[in-house]
């Protein structure tokens, strides 16, 4: 019985401990999503009196996009064509201005470029350094006044309708 105790304890002061290590990894990839407001999928500029040819027209569209982004972001804006058409007649893209602005939830320290032509080029509307979830931006297009669109009514059209395609990107930087 002896041995057998004496054995059992020097198994047990002779064996040795094994360990192993497990590298963990958190993989974050950048995840971008822009959504465009449904209920303000189709945007009118409507020259409805003198004063709008004279003066231009705005459509406000407040928390036009919403965006979620894993960190920093870009959101550009650009237009289909150069020029709008209607038959034969054309409206220049960059005679439409649009302008994002913080929305009721904005991205903290975003910065919002100035009124900016549309163009059938990427411009830059917002830049964050930082993410955000479901963050909103509000977005006025606003057309030309000084009667530009004076010549661009097309008769026996009400009204004559210029249609362009933006497409909204969100990109992560």
């Amino acid at each position: 019985m002896k041995k057998f105790i004496f054995t059992a304890l020097s198994l047990v002061g002779f064996s040795v401990l094994s360990a192993q290590t497990v590298t963990l990894n958190v993989r974050l990839k950048p995840i971008q999503t822009l959504i465009v407001n449904t209920a303000q999928k189709t945007v009118n500029l409507d020259y409805t009196t003198r004063d709008d040819y004279a003066n231009g027209v705005t459509s406000a569209n407040a928390d036009h996009l919403t965006i979620y982004s894993t960190g920093g972001f870009e959101v550009k804006v650009k237009s289909g064509n150069a020029a709008l058409q209607n038959g034969a007649k054309t409206i220049q893209a960059s005679s439409i201005q649009v302008k994002a602005s913080a929305g009721t939830d904005p991205v903290n320290g975003a910065q919002y470029a100035a009124m900016a032509p549309l163009s059938n080029t990427e411009t830059t509307l917002v830049t964050s350094s930082v993410g955000g979830v479901d963050k909103k931006i509000s977005v006025d297009y606003k057309g030309s006044g000084a009667n530009a669109y004076l010549d661009n009514y097309v008769a026996g059209q009400n009204p004559s309708v210029y249609t362009a395609e933006l497409t909204y990107t969100i990109i992560s930087h």
